[in-house]
């Protein structure tokens, strides 16, 4: 909602200061990147934690997984 919120008020400067109507587009497409660039880092900053935490706990199965087939196999 800020990224959006940026780029009306970012637009509406750009008209009141007298930059032509190209101009203002290419602004507010170049400041759309920037913003969707800078939202995707920080949703993955946010998101990081979770994301080790997944990591780990899929790493614990897989060792576990493959304890039991190896006591599976030797002990029958």
């Amino acid at each position: 909602m800020i990224e959006f919120l940026f780029l009306l008020v970012f637009a509406v400067v750009l008209v009141c200061t007298g930059v032509s109507i190209l101009g203002m587009a290419l602004a507010v497409a170049a400041g759309f990147i920037v913003m969707a660039v800078a939202g995707m880092i920080g949703v993955m900053f946010k998101m990081l934690p979770w994301l080790l935490l997944i990591v780990v706990g899929v790493w614990f199965y897989r060792e576990h997984k493959t304890e039991q087939t190896h006591r599976k196999r030797y002990y029958r």
